[in-house]
């Protein structure tokens, strides 16, 4: 009967957790013009969440992204490259077309600079494969430096999907952190594998490696964001910061905006007023962390008199492509 009993609980927690489970089937891009009430998205996937047809959709004009009910939103399918035209001088077009102007280098492509009002950075932290967990510091550090003046604080994670699935505690965690109030995250894809052979030359490196499968890279990377209930963002950033001009065009192609930085604290680049920094949180480049922890207690005055912000990665690069 103890048995019996027992098996019954297993079965009961089983049942319960794969209805928990958010499940993402038939995803893939769709552009077009969607509506909703009085607002105006650019439609850039379609999927079904738990069998109920849903969009991916970006609000042109501030960058953010939302998940929306099919059925509550009328959709009008048009081409990338004609919607580009159409709706060329939206700050969401303007932004992907400074990105692709600025694809001529080997490293560092897209949009490298924020453009914020006042003193500040965008702080995007990236999140590559590792089997070591989630620098915690990085956020807890940010939290007590900011708490009195700016929350939630803003923050870009650049995440692959090998790093969230195999860090499902760290995750849950960043998400309880945003549910309180105390972050407000902006997910950035970073690929699914993030490949990277320290003996290959960079033409033939990360995503530039030959055979690469763009499509799993890009689409299971948001795909498996959706299951945990993330929001895939219009950013991306390439692995190692490499690319060319071909494949800077093919993420384009997704709507994705390529994010740069001009300030990679563990390579010995300074920040400057509208800096988009650059850190690893994975555990790996403990160097990067510990300047970003300093630049924090340097600018600790400024902060405070709310003279020296972070920036959230939509709006600091919004805002600079304002009509």
């Amino acid at each position: 009967m103890k048995r019996f009993f027992l098996f019954g609980a297993f079965i009961f927690l089983l049942i319960k957790t794969t209805e928990s489970q958010t499940n993402i089937t038939h995803y893939q891009v769709t552009t077009g013009i969607g509506k909703q009430a009085s607002n105006q998205f650019i439609v850039l996937r379609s999927f079904e969440k738990n069998g109920i047809p849903m969009y991916l959709a970006a609000d042109p004009q501030t960058l953010e992204t939302q998940v929306i009910p099919a059925k509550n939103m009328s959709f009008q399918a048009i081409k990338w490259s004609d919607l580009q035209k159409m709706d060329a001088n939206l700050p969401y077009f303007k932004a992907l077309n400074s990105a692709s102007m600025q694809a001529k280098s080997l490293q560092d492509a897209g949009i490298a600079h924020g453009y914020p009002a006042e003193k500040g950075i965008t702080l995007t932290v990236d999140l590559c494969p590792s089997t070591k967990p989630l620098d915690h510091s990085i956020f807890t550090s940010l939290i007590s430096e900011f708490a009195k003046i700016e929350q939630p604080v803003p923050i870009g994670l650049s995440i692959s999907g090998k790093f969230l699935n195999t860090h499902a505690a760290d995750i849950q965690w960043l998400k309880k952190l945003e549910t309180a109030g105390q972050i407000r995250i902006t997910w950035i894809n970073h690929t699914y594998t993030h490949y990277y052979n320290s003996k290959t030359p960079l033409q033939e490196n990360f995503l530039l490696k030959p055979g690469t499968d763009l499509n799993y890279e890009v689409l299971q990377t948001e795909i498996d964001m959706l299951q945990n209930d993330l929001t895939p963002s219009v950013f991306f950033r390439f692995p190692g910061l490499v690319s060319d001009n071909s494949i800077v065009d093919k993420i384009i192609s997704y709507g994705l905006i390529p994010t740069g930085s001009d300030a990679w604290l563990a390579k010995g680049q300074n920040s400057g007023s509208g800096s988009i920094v650059l850190i690893h949180g994975n555990g790996n480049e403990p160097v990067g962390v510990q300047d970003f922890i300093r630049l924090l207690q340097t600018e600790k005055e400024q902060v405070l008199d709310k003279q020296w912000l972070l920036y959230d990665l939509s709006e600091s690069i919004g805002d600079e492509f304002e009509k």
